[in-house]
């Protein structure tokens, strides 16, 4: 078992370079990356054979994977429920997202899908937009009336854009993207991805673009027809449902609550308690505005956090003192998977 889990644990970020990638990872959310124009994605918390997180703090625990921390110390980090499921995986993918042009448009399978044609897990996804320039869209769902037919004909032609929905995103949108949902970020937009730890992803149409490798990217329209819920319509902006807190400097809302994830959003101008006070699951905090610091339960501890980090709380860490910095307020997301048992 390892040592101190009382305590908030942050990791390397693992930096994906994708030809729709751009610089934004560096001069908004100020990570270290090299001169190339093409870094997409951060991977902030990641248990996956694409991607292992390693932790960079607490000092004791520098250099110990995500991995060994869930094998060797499950309940400690997990909570005792989740811990007991015994996938020996953690559970979500917490990643940033640089799109300087469009992606793919794709589609994610569900558990079973994944496991029978994949062999990984399905991928219900939650994003939160953190800038997007005018005029970039969100693409998610399908235009109303649209079915299997006429979507497997569109992807054979590559007409398939008018049958997906799309919208003007603005910072602070928050859209849910179960498995199933036809969906594409579009150009100009930063957002985080909260989703199940999957990286199973078929490719529907590629807006007819060319690889590094002077071909087109390959297309999964078998695969995608398979994955896709022809009576998922149109999907958008959620509407956060406000939560009476007992700190009145405090805005807290929920944003989604699934089997899969749980998103809360709190809007800090004071310090408040954040985490699980009886140690029964983890929390996530992704820092999505301004600058604090966070102050584990035994007070032995101070973090300092700012936006563009995300922080994991095992659930022996239990309760922690999350506080912005004066004068300025904090914006954090809060992240867990939801008791099974309720």
């Amino acid at each position: 078992m390892h040592e101190n889990l009382a305590t908030p644990i942050v990791f390397e970020p693992i930096l994906k370079r994708i030809l729709w990638g751009g610089r934004r990872l560096n001069t908004v959310l100020g990570k270290r990356i090299g001169p190339e124009s093409d870094y997409a994605e951060s991977w902030e918390l990641a248990d996956h054979a694409q991607g292992c997180s390693v932790v960079s703090w607490p000092p004791e625990l520098a250099g110990v994977s995500l991995k060994d921390l869930v094998r060797d110390s499950p309940r400690e980090l997990l909570g005792d429920e989740i811990a007991a499921e015994g996938s020996g995986q953690f559970p979500l993918l917490i990643k940033f997202l640089d799109a300087q042009n469009v992606l793919s448009l794709q589609v994610h399978p569900d558990d079973e899908l994944a496991r029978k044609i994949a062999g990984d897990n399905g991928k219900n996804e939650a994003w939160y937009v953190l800038a997007a320039e005018p005029g970039s869209r969100i693409y998610a769902g399908l235009v109303p009336g649209t079915t299997r037919e006429a979507f497997a004909a569109a992807m054979r032609t590559g007409t398939v854009e008018p049958l997906v929905h799309s919208f003007e995103p603005r910072p602070g949108d928050f859209i849910h993207i179960p498995a199933g949902t036809v969906h594409a970020i579009g150009a100009g937009v930063l957002l985080a991805e909260i989703q199940q730890m999957s990286d199973a992803t078929f490719r529907v149409d590629d807006w007819g673009r060319i690889g590094p490798d002077g071909k087109p990217r390959k297309l999964h329209p078998e695969e995608a027809l398979a994955a896709t819920d022809f009576a998922r319509g149109p999907v958008g902006p959620v509407e956060p449902e406000r939560i009476a807190s007992e700190n009145a400097e405090a805005v807290h809302e929920n944003l989604v609550s699934t089997r899969y994830f749980a998103v809360d959003r709190w809007i800090l101008d004071r310090p408040i308690d954040l985490g699980d006070p009886d140690g029964r699951r983890f929390t996530i905090l992704v820092i999505v505005g301004g600058r604090g610091e966070i102050t584990s339960g035994n007070g032995r501890e101070t973090l300092e956090i700012h936006h563009g980090m995300t922080v994991l709380l095992p659930a022996a860490a239990k309760k922690v003192n999350v506080s912005p910095t004066e004068g300025t307020k904090l914006e954090v997301l809060a992240c867990t998977v939801p008791s099974k048992t309720v």
